[in-house]
């Protein structure tokens, strides 16, 4: 890659994560305890099946690094250290990088592109999901109601967001894909 190509994706995915920011203050729904219904994502897998995993997975430690500094105070609420470190991967870092994975699942319908996009961005909200689900257990446990496991309690809290989130990301992608599938391309 050229270092003009550089460059040039550089600028993308930092506008992307501009985008990506700000659609994370624009929320459908929000729970309350963290958590909520945005676009936030889109932007990162657009990234992703755009330029790469590996541009795709860099925007979105990015953003996810940025996330973090932003809602810090999250991380403060962590009683422990390992637990602070846990909270930081799960809920930010991790969480966010793992959307640069969307093109490796696209490459699942390799004749069929627009829907290879389409389970590329589910399955890699489903991955954000995990790191949502795995905190919420291992992490934020505590807060489950008496006589609930709370492995159950964080399928059904992040599932209540993560869910609808997916979906509304599958569909947007699939509406894009189909109405102008040169977004999708990377102009280098």
């Amino acid at each position: 890659m050229s270092k003009k190509s550089n460059t040039r994706t550089l600028v993308e995915g930092a506008m992307l994560i501009a985008l990506a920011t700000v659609l994370s203050y624009l929320k459908i729904f929000e729970m309350p305890m963290g958590g909520s219904i945005t676009l936030e994502m889109l932007p990162l897998v657009i990234m992703a099946l755009r330029n790469g995993p590996k541009w795709g997975c860099f925007t979105g430690f990015v953003h996810g690094l940025l996330q973090m500094i932003i809602g810090f105070s999250n991380v403060l609420y962590c009683a422990t250290l390992l637990a602070q470190i846990g909270c930081i991967l799960l809920d930010y870092l991790l969480a966010f990088t793992v959307l640069g994975l969307a093109p490796v699942f696209a490459l699942i319908c390799k004749n069929q592109t627009k829907i290879g996009y389409i389970l590329g961005a589910v399955i890699a909200g489903l991955l954000r999901f995990l790191c949502s689900f795995l905190s919420g257990w291992l992490l934020w446990g505590s807060y489950a109601p008496e006589g609930m496991h709370p492995a159950y309690y964080s399928l059904v809290y992040n599932g209540a967001y993560m869910v609808p989130d997916i979906l509304i990301l599958a569909v947007v992608v699939g509406v894009l894909a189909f109405a102008t599938p040169k977004l999708f391309v990377s102009e280098e």
